[in-house]
């Protein structure tokens, strides 16, 4: 019961917080077409925050391509990228945000499971406090088991 409180108060103080524009197209993005652009508008970009969220949606793109080969190619290809970012980044919620996303959400057959434990510990010590992110934990909390 505390937890779900902790979480309410949480979701009203970071509406406070400006949400970046890049969240929220991305918590916006219903197709692959939209995909498509928010990646081809992002992909360039040097913020780190920023590329979690583009490596997400190029492993998506996996999705929609019809060879098993073509699938696993790009999927494995995004997860050595985002494994790459996170180990030069190990602090970074965004990182570990969307890795805890494509994890919980992948078929257990491509065997990506491995940090769910690890980035649901790293992330909820983020949730508990306050700081500048958190105008994430709404998202982190609407798209996660946490």
């Amino acid at each position: 019961m505390l937890a779900v409180f902790i979480h309410i108060i949480l979701f009203f103080q970071s509406t406070n917080l400006k949400t970046p524009d890049f969240i929220k197209e991305y918590d916006a993005l219903s197709n692959k077409e939209e995909e498509l652009k928010y990646i081809d508008k992002y992909q360039n970009s040097n913020n780190i925050d920023i590329k979690a969220y583009v490596v997400s949606l190029k492993m998506k793109q996996a999705e929609y391509k019809l060879f098993p080969w073509s699938k696993l190619k790009i999927f494995n290809s995004e997860k050595r990228n985002i494994e790459r970012l996170i180990k030069k980044n190990p602090d970074n919620i965004h990182l570990r945000y969307m890795r805890l996303v494509i994890q919980e959400n992948l078929p257990k057959i491509l065997n990506y499971h491995f940090h769910i434990k690890e980035d649901k510990e790293f992330i909820k010590e983020l949730l508990d406090k306050k700081d500048e992110t958190d105008y994430l934990d709404k998202y982190i909390i609407k798209n996660t088991s946490l």
